[in-house]
């Protein structure tokens, strides 16, 4: 594939050094991009598992649930050579944080909406959040919906049909994983990587 991961600081930081809305520092870099990335979704659908599989490649079954939200960081490096910095933010998937998403959809670049594939109800959450992008993230947002746990295949009642058609309706690319079993984590962000709009040099 041509990727190269580095293990960047990965600390479930408290956003002290960083907060939420970091823009690029200094001129534009074609080569090496700074990217806010945020992940949206119900409680529960796998989105902390999948930064972990991702930043980590780690899986931890008896992952907490996020609080507020948690930062991590990771860089991949392109067949192209450029370098793509991923600042997560993975938000807590509860009701009783959905008042803060907007602090940390603001500004993201990238937006990954993710359900569960056994779950319709998550499913129907996760087109509540794209309609919440559209209306208040970033009009230039690359935005990805992700079937997560397709291990569990045969307690499936999101078809890839549906999730597909969404999808293709709302200008968003979709994609299935498992970070149970790593299946395509990787291939994830290299794709959210390749569409990513580069800055054009002065």
């Amino acid at each position: 594939m041509g990727i190269l991961f580095s293990r960047d600081s990965a600390d479930r930081g408290s956003g002290r050094l960083a907060g939420p809305n970091l823009e690029n520092a200094g001129a534009p870099d074609s080569k090496n991009l700074r990217v806010k990335l945020v992940l949206l979704g119900d409680s529960g659908v796998g989105k902390s598992c999948i930064v972990l599989r991702f930043v980590r490649g780690q899986f931890d079954p008896t992952s907490k649930v996020t609080v507020g939200a948690s930062f991590l960081s990771q860089t991949i490096a392109l067949q192209d050579s450029t370098t793509v910095k991923f600042e997560i933010w993975d938000t807590a998937g509860q009701e009783r944080y959905a008042a803060l998403a907007p602090l940390y959809y603001r500004g993201a670049a990238v937006a990954v909406v993710v359900y569960d594939i056994t779950s319709p109800e998550s499913f129907s959450k996760a087109q509540y959040w794209v309609k919440e992008l559209q209306k208040h993230g970033s009009s230039d947002i690359v935005m990805a919906l992700v079937g997560n746990k397709a291990d569990l295949h045969e307690k499936r009642e999101v078809s890839i049909e549906d999730a597909t058609d969404y999808a293709e309706k709302n200008g968003m690319f979709f994609i299935e994983t498992s970070a149970k079993t790593a299946d395509n984590i990787n291939q994830l962000f290299e794709e959210i990587a390749k569409r990513l709009p580069r800055p054009t040099a002065q």
